[in-house]
């Protein structure tokens, strides 16, 4: 089974990774209640330190699966609400049209924001928290937008729902993602490290060892490892580190056949696949989660990348099938080989029974 797997996966990340070129990538493969772990290419080029398992990478917007997380256990808690206006919780906010939107409609995505910092050009400048407030009391429907009533993907509408969060609990967000998810997970090689002055991860000297440098489309290095990218400038807006072993961990448990796991995590990694918007007959919009119906099994994913980085995430829920591919290249596109190639292949495989 182990071979079958390799036969799938091998060929299909070293075309997303050539041999010769900048940077590399590792995989894991959630199946029958077993991990297989793949890497290929360097952490760092000039070290010529290899990928592992274990190595730590920028995973960008896959971030926001935690962030739901803790929206779908509050909801479950009875904590807040999808329901709940996002100003019960942040204050500031008076705008005609940003008082209308919901917890819900920021995490899933049908909340019609769009800022200027969610799309090209890209801004050179940063904002501050007060910036970003104004902003968003400022902004108006450009094309007749109403709150849930269409899919628009807004990296502002987390940044949003991240702050709604810290003021429900006065709790920083690291520290609640850290508390409520990867401690009673289990996962203890996953950050939320904020930012220092020259845009890289504060983050403790064992950690940063573990850490890919990043490089561009033609193998350029971008920043030093633990390199931060972010429009906000305030705390908790830096993106989240992991290595492939430790999201494994949480692909089992969104799957259901992680060991251990809190049954009100459980029920909150669940609550966060379920569809709440349809885009079209073939995608579909949860919290944070993409819902990929395509012409094989449904496939329920998060993609994320930077320039310097490339992540992804999928499930395949009916065959208790999960995937993970970090890279440090920017121009790599994980979720084409993933739901086209990877993850159809691999359901196809057949069970196998899972250990005692």
């Amino acid at each position: 089974m182990d071979g079958d797997v390799a036969d799938i996966v091998e060929p299909a990340i070293a075309a997303l990774a050539p041999a010769g070129e900048a940077g590399g990538l590792a995989a894991a493969v959630r199946i029958d209640g077993r991990t297989l772990f793949f890497s290929r290419g360097l952490a760092d080029d000039r070290t010529e330190q290899p990928i592992t398992s274990d190595s730590l990478f920028n995973v960008a917007s896959v971030r926001k699966l935690f962030e739901a997380t803790l929206v779908a256990e509050a909801v479950l808690r009875s904590e807040l609400s999808l329901d709940d206006p996002v100003s019960k919780y942040v204050r500031e906010l008076h705008g005609a049209y940003i008082r209308r939107v919901t917890i819900g409609e920021l995490a899933t995505h049908t909340s019609g924001l769009l800022l200027p910092t969610d799309h090209p050009p890209w801004p050179d400048e940063t904002y501050s928290l007060a910036q970003f407030l104004d902003m968003l009391n400022a902004w108006t429907p450009q094309h007749g937008e109403q709150p849930g009533k269409q899919r628009i993907y807004t990296h502002a509408g987390y940044v949003l729902l991240q702050l709604a969060l810290e003021r429900r609990y006065d709790t920083p967000i690291g520290v609640l993602i850290e508390s409520r998810i990867l401690k009673p997970l289990g996962m203890n090689s996953t950050l939320v490290p904020e930012r220092g002055p020259d845009n890289r991860a504060v983050m403790d000297a064992q950690f940063m060892r573990r850490t890919v440098q990043g490089y561009s489309a033609d193998g350029t290095p971008i920043g030093p490892p633990g390199n931060q990218q972010s429009y906000f400038d305030f705390p908790g807006t830096g993106q989240m580190f992991s290595s492939a072993r430790d999201l494994a961990i949480m692909v089992g448990a969104n799957l259901g056949d992680q060991k251990n796991v809190e049954p009100q995590i459980g029920k909150a990694l669940l609550f966060t696949q379920h569809e709440f918007f349809r885009v079209d007959a073939q995608y579909g919009q949860a919290m944070a989660w993409e819902v990929n119906d395509l012409s094989g099994p449904t496939i329920i994913d998060k993609p994320g990348g930077l320039n310097n980085a490339s992540a992804y995430v999928g499930l395949v829920p009916e065959r208790k099938l999960g995937l993970v591919i970090l890279s440090n290249r920017g121009d790599i596109h994980p979720y084409d080989a993933a739901r086209a190639t990877i993850l159809p292949a691999l359901a196809k495989l057949p069970e196998q029974p899972t250990k005692p």
